[in-house]
């Protein structure tokens, strides 16, 4: 798996090894002899074609804090109504530095969105941002008006409001901002926020589920500051995905998290632009996934490495108690690390269940030939789906509502080379059928929105969609999404 992920990140792109100074993070400045490159249809001028920089060991000098709780506006039995604004302010994450940056209700990030399966629920949304956004439910089963994609723009000042009813199982998903163009840009400076559902079947798991105390968001994020340790997008900006040298997590610059030697439960997302993960622990010892993008697998999956692709989320349990010293680290390849974890008192594991979930594949979809095809194709601003750039007035696929249909996607290889390719899809969670033709991993036996495939690789996927609309299917490369690396499938 390492050796794979280290292959494919790029041919021919060069990596930047930064020095560090006292805070851990190097400050990036672009010489004019940078070539200059432009993003279809962004907002943002300037270079696209700035080093990869290579992420630096999260040094575990600052707490990891967690994302506070959404309280709702309102609750009467099942009808739930919360308000999200997107805004600008500074946050200082640097001692004596206030670096710009975006957030929902608050300078940094967004609160954590806590809904249950049945609730009928009303967000007021508001942008405050100096620029246009929108509001995406990633791995949210929606309606299109509500999914928040390209075609859902919300200029400054203005407000919208939208509603749903929670259908689907307990899941950990996420928000951020989708707008054509510019989602990159507007996440790199910190738009991005969980969302938790939950239902009925969680309370009888025995999981860890309190949350910061035992049930730890992991918001994993790789940030590059300029001059001034203010991220300027501009100036670090790579047309094939932009990766930082300085480990954020949860919007604390190299944090620790400090707990009990215990088992705990990692809700790990991949909120970074580009940059794939593929977390193990420095020890060698083994967790346990218990979730995927979509909800729990069917069983516990014990494993010793898990990799994620940008917006990929997986749920671990980590037997804590099982550590023989005081330190632990979750790392990266090369054993960077990601998350160090100090660890204090022992206390008694919790002995969770062995029955998590009861997904069935239709074994008819294993023998169906795919009625869609999505071939990923180039590099740089050559990136296109089926040999295609994005256009919004152009319908790519339809799909009746209610419907499985069985999707290939090829992650292709061409004169150019090939790279890695997180797939996702608006609006479903789909289940992976195939991976050239074998039977897909442990970790990817859960309900999906995205999947990560190496170069060459095939993907068979069974894809369903609930409610009516247009939704959109693209790389969550965010600069390839930007790029026009995404189309559109109408649901009736």
């Amino acid at each position: 798996m390492k050796k794979t992920l280290i292959a494919s990140l790029l041919v021919g792109t060069a990596l930047l090894a930064a020095c560090g100074n006292e805070d851990g993070a190097t400050d990036h400045t672009t010489g004019a002899s940078e070539h200059q490159h432009s993003m279809a249809n962004t907002h943002q001028n300037g270079s696209m074609d700035h080093e990869q920089l290579v992420l630096k060991d999260n040094k575990g000098t600052n707490t990891l804090i967690f994302p506070a709780i959404l309280k709702p506006d309102s609750e009467k039995g099942k009808n739930v109504e919360y308000s999200l604004t997107a805004q600008a302010g500074t946050t200082e994450l640097f001692n004596g530095y206030e670096t710009k940056t975006y957030g929902y209700n608050g300078n940094l990030l967004g609160p954590t969105l806590r809904l249950k399966e049945g609730q009928h629920v009303t967000i007021h949304l508001k942008n405050d941002l100096p620029e246009a956004t929108t509001f995406h439910w990633h791995g949210l089963e929606v309606s299109g008006k509500a999914d928040g994609g390209p075609h859902a723009l919300i200029e400054p000042g203005e407000e919208k409001t939208i509603q749903f009813t929670v259908t689907q199982q307990a899941a950990t998903l996420w928000y951020h901002p989708h707008p054509m163009g510019n989602t990159a840009q507007q996440v790199y400076k910190g738009l991005a926020g969980l969302l938790y559902i939950e239902d009925d079947n969680v309370e009888a798991l025995n999981l860890p589920n309190d949350y910061g105390k035992n049930d730890f968001p992991i918001i994993l994020q790789d940030r590059a500051f300029v001059e001034g340790k203010q991220l300027d997008y501009s100036k670090v900006a790579n047309s094939d995905g932009t990766y930082g040298d300085t480990m954020m997590i949860n919007g604390v610059i190299n944090p620790v998290l400090k707990t009990d030697k215990k088992l705990v439960r990692l809700r790990i997302l991949n909120g970074s632009n580009a940059r794939n993960y593929n977390v193990h622990f420095d020890n060698d010892m083994a967790f346990t996934q218990i979730a995927t993008d979509g909800g729990f697998l069917n069983k516990p999956q014990k494993m010793k490495e898990l990799l994620l692709g940008a917006g990929e989320r997986a749920e671990i349990l980590v037997d804590l108690s099982k550590v023989k010293e005081k330190h632990v680290s979750l790392v990266n390849d090369q054993n960077v690390v990601l998350l160090p974890i100090d660890v204090s008192d022992t206390k008694s594991a919790v002995n969770a269940s062995t029955k998590l979930n009861t997904i069935k594949v239709d074994k008819a979809l294993l023998e169906q030939q795919p009625t869609k095809v999505v071939k990923m194709e180039g590099m740089r601003e050559n990136v296109t789906i089926n040999g295609k750039k994005f256009d919004e007035k152009r319908v790519d696929f339809t799909q009746k509502k209610g419907e499985t249909e069985v999707w290939e996607i090829d992650n292709a290889i061409t004169d150019e080379g090939g790279m890695i390719h997180p797939f996702h899809i608006h609006g479903t969670q789909f289940l992976v059928l195939s991976v050239n033709g074998e039977k897909p991993e442990p970790s990817l036996q859960g309900y999906k929105d995205t999947i990560t495939l190496q170069p060459g690789q095939k993907a068979r996927i069974a894809v369903k969609f609930p409610y009516e609309g247009m939704y959109m299917f693209h790389c969550h490369i965010l600069e390839h999404e930007d790029n026009g690396m995404m189309g559109q499938i109408e649901v009736k």
